[in-house]
């Protein structure tokens, strides 16, 4: 057998890592091109733009057509988005993704950026962290009236910044807003309007709530983070299991308002009851909205963007987007 062949650990559906140190990825690699001069159906514009040169962060954007409505003065909120994928697969133009981020610009109306960032096992976490950090720094900097990319500049409102993202996405949004009450942006202050998370990636070695203990299962999952992370951080680091932090870390959630989106059948749906409830016993200080959706499962919205609780969700989203 050719040496650079041996497989050195697999991750189903996710990623094969060989010896020789190829990584394949086994879903996530198919992608779509934007539509720079509108999509046919919705009508919203996108573009992919390098935010930050420097760091190499690049994005996808979606210019919802409500904006040429809007009046010059008046500017459109802006979600930061990170999209999902255990850390490993996908990108911003990954069809889930790029359909949904259109859909949630038409939906609030809203100006989304769709951020690609580093991806594990070749590029371990912190560094998913690092790119989304320095992608919210690009994306308010841009949103100055002389800021360089010209569909923030001309419509995205700096003081109603969302972060979302999905599942690993989630855990993203939730780390960027931790970090930014600890390392405030020069010029912008230390807190988002809203942070979204939807169906998020997070766990840890003790089973909480009604999750399952069997240890097939459960070691399944605790190896998608080992290999995330490169080993380095445990299951119960604050990185993937945020009630492991103390309620001072907590308490520093760098936003105004928290919405929390799950589904009965996801598997990560006691740790988004049991985020919930750790928010409310902190003490932070801002607004907190949780949904549940009875029935379906992990990502549902992303896998069947058209059934009737995927509507719901989404439009529990934009009203979310619009509020904040």
């Amino acid at each position: 057998m050719n040496p650079s062949s041996e497989i050195e650990y697999e991750i189903p559906h996710v990623v094969r890592v060989h010896k020789s140190s190829l990584v394949e990825r086994l879903q996530g690699t198919e992608t779509v091109p934007p539509s720079p001069s509108g999509d046919p159906a919705s009508g919203v514009a996108s573009k992919d733009v390098v935010l930050d040169p420097a760091a190499n962060i690049s994005a996808r954007l979606y210019l919802p057509a409500a904006a040429a409505a809007e009046p010059s003065n008046k500017k459109l909120p802006v979600v930061v988005f990170f999209h999902g994928g255990a850390f490993m697969v996908h990108t911003a133009a990954s069809p889930l993704y790029h359909k949904y981020a259109a859909s949630l610009a038409a939906a609030a109306p809203a100006v989304v950026v769709s951020v690609d960032y580093r991806l594990a096992p070749e590029h371990p976490i912190p560094a998913a962290y690092e790119d989304a950090f320095a992608a919210l720094k690009a994306v308010v900097s841009s949103c100055r009236p002389d800021g360089v990319e010209p569909w923030l500049a001309a419509h995205g409102d700096a003081s109603r910044v969302v972060l979302a993202g999905d599942s690993a996405g989630g855990n993203m949004a939730h780390q960027t807003a931790i970090r930014l009450q600890k390392e405030r942006i020069d010029g912008y202050g230390d807190k988002v309007s809203g942070v979204a998370l939807l169906h998020s990636y997070f766990w840890g070695k003790e089973p909480v709530g009604g999750e399952p203990t069997d240890a097939g299962f459960r070691g399944g999952l605790d190896r998608v983070w080992e290999a995330a992370c490169g080993g380095e951080f445990g299951l119960d680091h604050p990185y993937i299991n945020p009630a492991s932090a103390p309620p001072e870390e907590w308490r520093q959630l760098g936003c105004r308002r928290v919405l929390v989106a799950t589904a009965e059948l996801c598997w990560f749906v006691e740790r988004s009851r049991a985020y919930t409830e750790g928010i409310k016993a902190c003490g932070w200080d801002g607004d907190l909205e949780f949904h549940e959706t009875k029935g379906d499962g992990h990502i549902y919205f992303l896998l069947k963007p058209d059934c009737d609780n995927a509507a719901k969700e989404l439009a529990v989203v934009a009203d979310f987007v619009r509020r904040c």
